[in-house]
């Protein structure tokens, strides 16, 4: 079994400053890559971030330069800084996290998600 566990989000202005993270816990050898997913209300989930374990990352373009996601490999935690926040970044955000188990396909394992909620 695989745990991912998201915390950080909340209300805040435009152009303020949110800071998510995500920890994976359980049973894997390694955590592969570990992503921020967003959905707004009434529109498809997308991929707002991922990184993978030797750091490459990619951002959707909507907030490049403006978001930074980064890991820590020894904590199996991903992190989300999330800068000039525009109302609409509203999201609920999801954490996704790809584990690598003996003897099972890498599978991506979810979280419940954190509400992100940017006022104008």
């Amino acid at each position: 079994q695989v745990q991912v566990v998201e915390s950080g989000g909340g209300l805040v202005q435009a152009g303020g400053s949110l800071r998510l993270s995500c920890a994976a816990s359980g049973r894997f050898n390694r955590i592969d890559r570990m992503g921020w997913h967003r959905q707004a209300p009434g529109k498809q989930r997308e991929l707002v971030a991922s990184i993978t374990s030797d750091g490459t990352t990619n951002y959707v373009d909507s907030v490049k330069g403006r978001f930074t996601i980064s890991r820590d490999n020894a904590r199996n935690t991903v992190y989300l800084q999330m800068n000039s926040l525009r109302p609409e970044d509203t999201a609920v955000y999801y954490c996704a996290a790809a584990a690598v188990i003996p003897y099972s396909p890498i599978y991506e394992y979810w979280g419940q998600g954190t509400q992100v909620t940017v006022s104008s």
